[in-house]
Parts: C-alpha cells; structure tokens; sequence
C-alpha cells in the first residue's frame, strides 16, 4: 500500500488511527501491531513470513542476550545469529541473482538465475532488527519481552517500507507508554508534517518526474524522445529534474511517516535536512538520508576504528563503509560504482579539499551540487531505459538532439519551485504561518484539497526508495 493513494488517505490511515485512539491503552501496541501487519500484506502477503522469521531471529537473540549476559562467548553466539540470520535473508533475496550473473560473466557457466521477488523494505526493517540486537549487546537498550511490542516496533507503518530507519532506542520509552502517549499537539504537528510530505511527493516528485521520464522512455506521454535522441543540454536538464524528483520523492516519504508517527505518539528521527544547500559532500552526506548515514557510522565506521587509529586507517574505514552503502542501494554495479564515487570525494574533501570548501561562499555550493547531480547519473544508470555508457558519453561529450528549450519552458516554473523548496526559505513561511492558526489552516486545507485533485487525476506513482 502506497502512502499517496486515495485508499490509504481516506481509507487506511482514518480507520487505523480510529482504532488505535479508541483502543485502551494497553490494547494499543497490538492495534498497531495488527494494521502494520495488514498494510504489509496488502500488497505482499506472499513474503510475509520473511519478516516474521527477522522478527523472531532477532526478538530470540534480545532474550538470549539477557539470559547469558554473563558469558561473553553466549553473547558473542546470540550476536552472530542475529546478525548472520538478518544479514543472511537479505543477501539471499536481494543479491543471489546478482552474484549468479557475475559467477556466469567469469566463468561462462550458465547457472540459471532464481529471479527472487525481493520483499518490500528488507533492506529497512533488516537495518532495524540488527540494531536492536547490538544495542542489547552493547547494553545501550533492555532486551524486550513482548513478542508484541517489539513486533510493533518492527512493522510500524509509518516507516516499514523505506525509512527513516528507526533504532529501538529511538521508540522504546514511548512504546511502552500506557497512558498520554497520544497528544493533540502531536496530532496537529503529525497532520502538517503528513500533509507537507504528501504534497512533495504528489505534486513536486511526481511532477518533475515526468521530464526525466520523457528523457529516458518511462513514459506513456507523446513527448518520449529516448537518451539516445536527447541532446547534452537536455540530458543535464534531465538529471537535474531526477535529483529533485528522488529528494521530493524521499523526503516526502520521510515527512509522511515522521508525520504519522507523531500522529501515533512516537518520535522518529529526521531524515533530510535541506541537503541541496550543502556546500561540500561532507555536509551532503549529513543532511541526506540521516539516519542510513549514522547507521552506519554508528555499526561500521565506528567499532572498524573509526577516526581513531591514524588517517590511513580512517580512510580504509571510509572505503569499507561508503563500498556498503553503495551495495545496500542495490544488487548492480552502478551502485557499487556509486558507492565508490563518494568514498572518493569524501576522501579527497577529507584529505586536502574540506578546509578551502569551508572559505568559500559561492563555488562551494556549485561544486557541490554539480558532483551530487553526477552521483545520480551513476545511481540511475540501471534504471529502465537508462544506458549508463551512453549517459555518461551524452553528459560529457557534447552532443546535438533533442534541445533544453521546450522542455525549458514547459517545465521551468516548476523547476524554479522545486529549487526554492529546496532552500530555508519554505521552513521561514511556514515558521511565520505558525503563529496564525487560523491561516496556518487555510493554508494546509488548501495544500490538501489541491494534492488530493492531483492524485485523483493522476496514475499512481510508488515510491523510488520501495524497490531498495
């Protein structure tokens, strides 16, 4: 089930929310608990029972961890079944075929491929339920004794299928909150939060998207022209749209699901903080998908050593840690490649780069965004109509085609929008929208009543992040 449909608006979410406020209190978790497990099998019944196994690895490696708190070798063992059983299931389901075409192109073999349908969010709830099981070794967090409870937290909705990636620790006070867990203050600020991010993703994502779309041949649309026949001004114009589509796309995503779990009583953490203002891919890579990058830097970069143990060591550890990223993205080279490009740039930043960035005022942000849009070109390089070869050469090597200027025109109030959505500027109005209720209203009403009118119109569109 997809958050911007009319069937989770006007459908899902009410009666889930219904249920979950008339519950009493200590009926609450298993509410949640139930309507998670129903949003997730809408749509994927058939794997459910994955999820239920990472569940149980990981609950059992929490009580096992408790029990023999005493022996390090007992810890040690419940540890690594929790994490070789997380890890396991999602290298099996999501690389297996990956791994086959390799082992094929090296050695000429002809090992059929299993053509594995990889469960929604794996790579999000995996991430979760193995920091749980650290955070219980490490003794940061209690080991939960409530199948139910810490199924709650597992399945949780508002954050199942793509992010933010939610530590138990994040959650577990309020979790067990009986009684005031739910406010009307979180309520108000759930509902805005939902509505700001159901209209990033409904009318800017999906917006810009269709530019790219037309570029690459992803649309229906008598305006597909084909990489192939799209000039090199086209193609930059292309990918600009591409990085405000997935950041729209993403963050909305975020907002929607921060917003409804305010709406439930919880905290999540944020996930995006402006990140196209960045003036380095340093501080990118502080504001972009938060929590992926402090998860792994808080169960990699850190306990591989981290900054401590000399810079040769540092940079060894950046390698390992941006070589992962790049592979959790997805089971292809070009996130691998990916991967690699940033590890290279944070290096260089890291090593001479950073301290000049940090003198500039102007150039830093353009050196930044021109590398960041590069990025995408390598993280879209697998999509459907997208030759990474022939994306490249289009970027680089000046070519005629198809020109900028139509789509330019047709799409350049958009485009202008887009950017300043990306800068403080909303989060100002909005600060000054807040201290006017009665306006602060009329301006979400509004907001909601033209999101809907564009959902109702239009196909639905899931997003990016659901297939990683």
């Amino acid at each position: 089930m997809v958050f911007s449909t009319i069937l989770f608006v006007f459908r899902f979410l009410p009666i889930t929310l219904a249920l979950y406020y008339l519950a009493p209190a200590k009926w609450k978790n298993t509410v949640l608990f139930l309507c998670s497990l129903i949003f997730y099998s809408w749509g994927e019944v058939r794997l459910f029972p994955v999820m239920a196994v990472a569940i149980l690895i990981n609950y059992t490696a929490g009580l096992g961890l408790e029990r023999f708190g005493h022996s390090r070798k007992a810890r040690t063992g419940f540890l690594l079944y929790s994490i070789i059983g997380s890890l396991g299931m999602l290298i099996f389901f999501k690389y297996t075929d990956f791994f086959i075409q390799n082992i094929n192109a090296i050695t000429g073999l002809g090992i059929p491929l299993l053509k594995l349908t990889l469960p929604l969010g794996i790579s999000f709830y995996t991430f979760q339920t193995m920091s749980y099981s650290i955070d219980v070794y490490r003794g940061d967090v209690k080991a939960e004794h409530n199948l139910i409870d810490f199924g709650a937290y597992v399945v949780m909705f508002p954050q199942l299928i793509a992010g933010p990636i939610v530590k138990y620790r994040d959650v577990s006070d309020r979790l067990h909150v009986l009684h005031g867990r739910v406010t009307l203050d979180r309520i108000d600020e759930g509902i805005s939060l939902f509505i700001f991010g159901l209209a990033k993703k409904v009318l800017l994502a999906d917006g810009i998207s269709k530019l790219w779309y037309d570029i690459v041949g992803q649309s229906s649309s008598d305006s597909v022209i084909g990489l192939a026949n799209a000039s090199t001004s086209l193609v930059w114009l292309g990918l600009l749209a591409y990085s405000l589509q997935i950041y729209f796309d993403f963050s909305g995503y975020s907002m929607m699901g921060i917003g409804m779990g305010k709406m439930l009583g919880f905290d999540f953490p944020p996930n995006f903080d402006l990140p196209y203002i960045s003036r380095s891919i340093t501080e990118f890579w502080r504001r972009w998908h938060m929590t992926l990058s402090g998860w792994f830097r808080e169960y990699v970069y850190i306990p591989l050593g981290g900054n401590r143990k000399g810079l040769k060591r540092q940079l060894i550890n950046i390698a390992i840690v941006w070589f992962l990223t790049g592979f959790w993205h997805g089971a292809n080279w070009n996130f691998i490649f990916w991967g690699l490009y940033y590890c290279i740039l944070l290096m260089i930043e890291k090593i001479w780069l950073l301290p000049h960035l940090k003198k500039g005022r102007i150039w830093p942000h353009l050196y930044t965004m021109l590398l960041v849009v590069i990025g995408w070109a390598l993280f879209v390089g697998s999509d459907y109509g997208v030759s990474l070869s022939l994306l490249l050469e289009k970027m680089f090597i000046p070519s005629g085609g198809v020109s900028a200027l139509y789509y330019l025109r047709n799409y350049g109030v958009l485009l202008l929008v887009c950017i300043l959505c990306c800068t403080p500027i909303t989060l100002k109005i909005y600060e000054r929208l807040k201290r006017n209720t009665l306006l602060r209203g009329i301006v979400l009403g509004i907001i909601f009543i033209v999101t809907i009118a564009y959902m109702v119109d239009a196909t639905n569109s899931p997003f990016l992040y659901f297939r990683f």
